[in-house]
């Protein structure tokens, strides 16, 4: 039956019926809780959602139960949906996975079926072959800033500009993270706009001194700058030695792509288009607006040879070994020897 994205869902909803069942699968759990809400607004209305909206956990259910569950009649409405989270761990061959399909094949047209998959491994193809099915990703970082403006008004919350920002850079694209820290700046802030000072207190991050702001000291040849920054970088909430190194090690593979594509002939006049165009190939999860980071790596891989990229990245090879290692104790040590010695990196590479 139908694959749609969680776009494609929304739109499909706004412009006609719901279809029978839906499959709600992929990586992103907030969304998928998002395009639940949208499928039970869209089939129920508010006044008698009450008689017809069932949440259960799939692995609760038996054959006869949920035979049961699927084919109870709307009250008092026209349809009624019914949401069936972790649908995965109904296990194959048993008799509420007949069960189920079995319905599948012949859905009630009374009732609308969510089934949630829990985890992000891949579509079960029997559900798949008979939902609509709707892959449910992670969000491409630069959509997570009109995400949480999304979030903050559904919480009756503004969030200034400049506090979205560095909301975003401090916990990335990462929906649930994004959404408690949401959930507290409302509880904080009543009568006013979030401002930076605002996610500061909450987060523990403030302004200029996020992991992005380290990792562009360290591509602006700026050492001095980054070993000042590892300390409050390293005691914010989630922080951790291994993940500094490899936001870092990230950015220095994209400079030594860039490095590589000017050694290559790319004109530098192309050379951000040209490292964008690779970032929409790739798709990588983690990093900014493609284009904002391509700008960056096409900027750093002026100021960087290949040798000297190729140096800096043993470098970060090398300092996560040690803080993988048993026994570290020091990594904030660690990380500013690396900070620091990558400022002589071009120097010993020539």
């Amino acid at each position: 039956m139908a694959a749609l994205s969680f776009d494609a869902l929304l739109r499909a909803l706004k412009q006609g019926e719901p279809d029978p069942v839906y499959y709600l699968h992929g990586e992103e759990d907030v969304l998928k809780d998002e395009a639940v809400r949208s499928l039970v607004d869209r089939a129920v209305p508010p006044d008698v959602r009450d008689f017809n909206l069932d949440q259960r956990t799939a692995s609760e259910q038996d054959a006869e139960s949920l035979h049961a569950l699927l084919n109870t009649p709307p009250m008092l409405a026209e349809r009624r949906v019914v949401v069936l989270r972790g649908v995965e761990q109904v296990r194959a061959k048993s008799k509420a996975r007949d069960a189920l399909i079995a319905y599948l094949k012949q859905p009630s047209p009374s009732t609308v079926l969510i089934l949630v998959q829990s985890d992000a491994e891949a579509p079960e193809a029997d559900l798949a072959s008979h939902a609509t099915a709707v892959a449910v990703q992670r969000l491409p970082p630069e959509r997570a800033l009109r995400w949480v403006a999304h979030a903050a008004a559904q919480r009756s919350l503004t969030v200034e500009p400049a506090a979205a920002e560095l909301l975003v850079s401090a916990l990335g694209a990462d929906l649930s993270a994004l959404r408690q820290e949401l959930d507290k700046l409302a509880a904080l802030v009543q009568g006013r706009a979030a401002g930076t000072a605002d996610v500061a207190a909450i987060v523990g991050v403030r302004h200029g001194e996020t992991l992005q702001d380290l990792v562009n000291a360290c591509l602006a040849c700026e050492p001095a700058k980054a070993a000042r920054l590892v300390g409050p970088v390293l005691e914010q909430p989630g922080m951790s030695g291994v993940k500094m190194v490899s936001a870092l090690g990230t950015a220095l593979v994209g400079v030594a792509l860039a490095r590589a594509e000017l050694d290559s002939g790319t004109p530098r006049a192309r050379l951000a288009e040209t490292l964008f165009r690779h970032l929409l190939a790739a798709r990588p999860f983690g990093l900014r607006g493609y284009k904002v980071e391509a700008a960056q790596w096409a900027e750093s891989a002026e100021r960087w040879s290949a040798a000297e990229v190729r140096r800096a990245l043993r470098l970060a090879l090398d300092t996560d070994r040690a803080l993988k290692s048993t026994g570290v104790s020091d990594e904030t040590g660690l990380l500013r020897q690396l900070v620091l010695a990558l400022g002589t990196a071009r120097r010993e590479a020539a």
